[in-house]
């Protein structure tokens, strides 16, 4: 063992009035009793980064009165700001007539 590890458990065996082999038992005796987490696969982490998305933008429209209020704010946001719009390659050009 890593000779800080060494002094650690040496404080615990003091800490807890134990000898140094008693404590190593019974750290690993609880090391072995913990489960870890078991990580979210990469589809389950977007699913539910979308799920989390999604609830965040309904609270923050959650106030809005009507659903043709929430459409056109939804239109704003995905055509960006004015000022933007005439750069962007991604859209078409509005139709000037």
């Amino acid at each position: 063992m890593p000779t800080g590890l060494v002094a650690e458990v040496k404080a615990w065996a003091t800490a807890n009035d134990t000898t140094l082999s008693e404590a190593v038992r019974r750290l690993v005796e609880l090391g072995l009793t913990v489960r870890s987490k078991a990580k979210q696969g990469s589809a389950a982490r977007a699913e539910r980064a979308k799920e989390l998305a999604s609830k965040a933008i309904d609270n923050l429209t959650a106030a809005t009165p009507e659903s043709n209020e929430k459409a056109s704010r939804k239109g704003n946001l995905i055509k960006g700001p004015e000022e933007f719009r005439e750069v962007r390659v991604d859209r078409p050009k509005p139709k000037r007539g």
